[in-house]
């Protein structure tokens, strides 16, 4: 199994940046899929998920409006699309899938983890 997320990087604020992960060894498809971020000195925290049909998103209060996840199911991958960044978004970003969609803002719920890309938002 893996997650290879990627698409980091520095960015001024009020610029974009779009992160990809691509999933591989298990049915990407039927897994749910989350962005998690973790910034220096704090605990991990949930961002966007997106059920296995795409239907619909949800998203953290702090992100809400700015950010946009999709998947594309035939080419395994799960994007966030980051715009009107600010300096607080600044973290390692993380892709996950979870079998199970419960609670699916709590990292416990998830399965797999990729290892991260990092967005720093310069002021």
């Amino acid at each position: 199994v893996q997650l290879q997320a990627f698409g980091g990087g520095l960015v001024q604020a009020g610029g974009s940046l779009r992160l990809s992960c691509v999933g591989s060894g298990f049915p990407f498809s039927t897994y749910y899929m989350g962005w998690f971020r973790q910034a220096p000195g704090k605990e991990r925290e949930f961002v966007a998920a997106i059920p296995w049909l795409g239907v619909r998103t949800y998203y953290d209060d702090s992100v809400k409006g700015r950010f946009t996840i999709s998947r594309d199911n035939t080419k395994n991958t799960v994007d966030l699309q980051m715009n009107s960044l600010r300096p607080e978004d600044t973290a390692v970003y993380y892709c996950a899938a979870s079998r199970a969609w419960s609670h699916y803002d709590k990292t416990e719920t998830y399965d797999y983890w990729g290892q991260g890309t990092q967005v720093t938002v310069s002021s």
